[in-house]
């Protein structure tokens, strides 16, 4: 595939980082050509220096024949203007852009129309953050919550501790300890390798585990590997952006959210646009304050301001002061991995959401749903099987008699109810009938149409599992 990049930030470059590995022809176009030149050097790809909306720029980028463009500079408009242009002068068939303003997500379906904006799939990072902090408050414990299939099903991070039930003993005893509960461990990490998740394999203590599960059962799984926490319901915010304004504006209505923004004006505007969150103009760094707003009293504190180091140093401040959870928003990714675990929970990383964004809408096949995992090297992914028995490498076969690509693994299906071809069924078993939730077993054998949701220890094998899963030529569905 030919993909254009306008941006080359962390964001742009991860992205080439992880496209170019897969047999993808990656331009990348920014106005920084020492940026640039380093991502040559690193990289086999193509650079272009130059504003990339401009006509000239795009052309000489390759637009004409280009797949794909993935605008995600600095700048809304530029992104914005880029995916006109494309589309206006190349027919470029593909577009995406990274939208970050408010002013203009909040008419997105009104503006990103062909006719209008041509752009073809909006990235909205801070809206991404956002939902991945939420569904981690609704799961406290949880190192990471990925949902597939409409929320169906999902992807649990977890450290196993001492006092979880399955920590200790064999996996094969999960299916004892829960005979009513349906669950796969998809991946173990056990001190950052990878191990491959065997029914004699025995849980220890620290390690990751991923399992899968419907999303009704997760709490009921996690109690298996640790200490169920309790539900969160005092929350500390600190920073008062699109990330942290969001995010007091979805959970104030169920929990106690207090909010400090060091802005005064942007303080005094939230106090007006959230009904129930106290909201402080302040410093959360500022030991006083956080002592005088009982800051040991919370559940978690979550740092989510635009600067990295002040996340870090307030959540840790607020971690000895006696909150029992941190959360912290970090920019840089090479910061990641040396805060989490220690006095911060858990980091966050909006590059990391981004980069799971766009692989979806660039995975070839029809792939749904892309997690980016242990800092790109992991994937999961939510493929559909399309064809029939004679045209599909999957449909009508049991999963142990799949040629799964080395570290892949199966772990759930979602079978999709198909309203239509029910309509002349009894009425009555059309109205209660639902998708069906499938823990994959070695037997489970797949259909068409299933939602296939699969863990790839290493990502290098994305393409043959794109492969595993286009139907062949003369399937015509």
């Amino acid at each position: 595939m030919k993909i254009i990049i306008l941006g080359a930030g962390q964001v742009g470059a991860t992205l080439a980082e992880n496209l170019v590995g897969e047999q993808n022809d990656i331009t990348v176009i920014d106005a920084n050509g020492d940026t640039l030149r380093e991502l040559q050097d690193r990289l086999d790809l193509q650079v272009v220096v130059g504003i990339g909306s401009h006509p000239g720029v795009l052309k000489q980028a390759g637009a004409e024949d280009a797949d794909m463009l993935i605008a995600v500079s600095n700048s809304d408009e530029t992104n914005m203007m880029a995916c006109q242009v494309a589309y206006s002068l190349f027919k470029t068939p593909n577009k995406i852009a990274r939208i970050r303003s408010e002013q203009y997500l909040n008419y997105q379906e009104q503006l990103f129309r062909h006719q209008d904006i041509p752009v073809d799939h909006l990235i909205a990072p801070e809206q991404l953050v956002t939902q991945s902090i939420r569904r981690l408050i609704n799961y406290p414990g949880a190192l990471q919550v990925m949902e597939f299939a409409d929320s169906k099903v999902s992807l649990v991070a977890v450290k196993a501790y001492y006092g979880g039930l399955l920590v200790g003993h064999a996996l094969s005893t999960l299916k004892e300890h829960m005979p009513n509960v349906e669950a796969r461990v998809a991946a173990i990490y056990r001190q950052g390798r990878p191990i491959r998740p065997l029914g004699t394999t025995v849980i220890e203590a620290d390690d990751e585990v991923f399992f899968l599960a419907a999303t009704k059962n997760i709490r009921a799984v996690m109690s298996e590997l640790q200490k169920l926490e309790s539900s969160y319901k005092r929350i500390m915010i600190a920073g008062g952006g699109l990330i942290g304004a969001g995010l007091a504006k979805q959970l104030e209505k169920k929990h106690n959210v207090k909010l400090i923004e060091r802005n005064a004006e942007r303080a005094k505007y939230l106090s007006t646009q959230l009904n129930h969150t106290l909201v402080f103009n302040g410093d959360a760094s500022d030991q006083e304050l956080l002592s005088e707003e009982h800051i040991e009293q919370s559940d978690v504190f979550i740092a989510v301001t635009d600067d990295d180091e002040a996340n870090i140093m307030s959540a840790m401040l607020a971690k000895r002061m006696g909150v029992q959870k941190t959360m912290v928003l970090i920019q840089r990714s090479a910061y990641v991995d040396l805060v989490q675990g220690g006095e911060i929970d858990i980091a966050i990383s909006p590059q990391q959401a981004t980069i799971s964004a766009l692989l979806t809408h660039v995975r070839r096949g029809d792939i749904v749903n892309v997690y980016s995992l242990r800092r790109g090297a992991a994937e999961a992914i939510e493929a559909i099987a399309h064809g029939d028995e004679k045209t599909s490498k999957v449909i009508g076969r049991q999963i142990k008699h799949i040629k799964l690509p080395p570290g892949t693994t199966i772990g759930a299906i979602v079978r999709k109810y198909d309203a239509n071809s029910a309509a002349s069924a009894n009425m009555l078993d059309a109205i209660t009938q639902k998708d069906e939730v499938i823990i994959a077993h070695s037997d489970t054998v797949i259909h068409a149409n299933d939602h296939v949701i699969m863990f790839l220890v290493d990502k290098k094998y994305v393409k043959d599992v794109e492969i595993l899963f286009q139907p062949s030529a003369f399937f015509f569905g």
